[in-house]
């Protein structure tokens, strides 16, 4: 693609790199068959290739954001389904991600849109917050229905994906170690996470568990926090930024001090940002080169699970298992194969879901800013899982993990919980019951 950059704008870094990624496209196409938007909605301006074209002429012409520019950039997941299909290797993520830092600064959204962002970007990130608004999502989730009809979907959306099981009890922020039972082979450290914990504190209960019997000991640093993803992913890019150098300091004591193998994460999300730590803070001095010692050691939990020897010691009586690649994963982490060949090798039936490399709709915040669109992709997930009369759906996302529980009612759980219980570990609690 041609562009018509000045000298002075190629000036700035983030100007200099996005233009790099617009002269990579050759405008083709590919990533049209593969984008959630542009599947479901079928208008080239929500596809890749045109959100390209407004991306472009935004910034060349160094113009405001406009109305138009702001709908077509919010309605793109960041799936990053189009990085995996493009055969020019455009690196949309960057470029998207630069629009959307564009966007925050120069365009007034309505005050409703910034109060619900404002507040989304608050609450997720906070785990105390996060917890106290869970509970009041379970009393207030009669009113769905109601705020739906009025007009207020979003606030429905919200009411709608909150969990009905109670919240895990808050942590105290403190560094824990989880030692290694036996001989001691490895040393990791544990994201915490914000969302996760108060959501699905089984998982990271079961990754504990399964490392330290087969000998790893698990860190959770002390103050770590959330990882910015959340925020980086709606333009909060200083909000963002703050988030991870916070993190980045965590974890640098961790490697300073006792050292780590690698720093595991169970939310592929939070995993995809913090492998872009180095990117992201390439241009600060103090932080260039401890963002990108953290993001080489960056591991989504299922990468590190495939370098041990696990050996299963409980049956799984050919329990068959959907497995829901999530976009974070497979598409911006390039995580394939790791999750599936981590259970069928422990006796689980594994099967992939139709349309696999096609979003659920969660995408961080979008299944609450664009319930619509979401609930459509939801809804074609769940039609596609279901054909498959499985036991169970296995997803290595939070996010991906309550999008999808919002539409069925076949039990879903984290990869990780599978793998534990299989080498050792108790039934997943969503299994209990059903004589699993």
């Amino acid at each position: 693609m041609q562009t018509n950059f000045s000298l002075a704008q190629l000036m700035d870094p983030q100007v200099a790199e996005s233009e790099k990624i617009l002269r990579a496209c050759v405008h083709c196409g590919f990533c049209t068959a593969t984008c959630p938007t542009y599947v479901l909605l079928g208008d080239e301006l929500d596809s890749p290739r045109g959100r390209i074209y407004l991306i472009k002429d935004m910034l060349e012409q160094e113009r405001p954001a406009s109305k138009d520019v702001v709908k077509h950039v919010d309605r793109c997941l960041s799936c990053l389904s189009c990085m995996t299909t493009c055969p020019s290797g455009v690196h949309y993520m960057h470029l998207v991600d630069h629009a959307r830092d564009h966007i925050e600064k120069t365009y007034k959204r309505p005050l409703a849109d910034r109060a619900i962002r404002a507040m989304l970007a608050r609450v997720l990130t906070d785990p105390g917050l996060f917890r106290l608004a869970v509970v009041a999502g379970k009393l207030a989730r009669p009113l769905a229905p109601v705020l739906h009809a009025v007009g207020l979907t979003r606030l429905a959306a919200m009411l709608r994906l909150t969990p009905r099981s109670k919240p895990a009890p808050p942590s105290d922020g403190s560094r824990k170690v989880f030692p290694a039972e036996g001989v001691k082979r490895g040393r990791v450290a544990l994201l915490a996470g914000c969302i996760g914990p108060v959501l699905s504190a089984s998982t990271n209960e079961a990754t504990i568990r399964l490392l330290n019997r087969h000998g790893i000991e698990v860190v959770v640093a002390e103050g770590e926090g959330c990882c910015g993803s959340l925020v980086h992913h709606m333009g909060r890019e200083e909000q963002a930024l703050a988030q991870a150098k916070n993190t980045i300091d965590a974890w640098t004591r961790e490697i300073e001090g006792e050292g780590v193998d690698a720093i595991l994460v169970t939310v592929s999300g939070c995993g995809t940002t913090i492998k872009d730590y180095g990117f992201m803070l390439r241009e600060d001095a103090a932080y260039a080169d401890k963002a990108k010692r953290v993001s080489s050691l960056a591991r989504d939990v299922s990468e590190y699970l495939a370098t041990l020897e696990l050996k299963a010691v409980a049956t799984v009586p050919g329990l068959t298992v959907a497995y829901h690649a999530a976009c974070s994963l497979q598409h911006g982490q390039k995580v394939v194969h790791a999750p599936k060949d981590l259970l069928f090798k422990l006796g689980f039936v594994v099967k992939d879901i139709a349309e696999n490399h096609l979003c659920c709709g969660s995408a961080g915040t979008y299944n609450i800013l664009q319930p619509a669109i979401a609930n459509r992709l939801r809804d074609r997930k769940v039609a596609n899982i279901e054909r498959l009369a499985a036991d169970v759906i296995a997803a290595g996302n939070i996010g991906c993990m309550t999008q999808i529980a919002s539409g069925t009612a076949t039990p879903v759980v984290h990869t990780v919980e599978l793998i534990d219980w299989a080498t050792g570990g108790p039934t997943p609690g969503p299994l209990v019951g059903l004589g699993a």
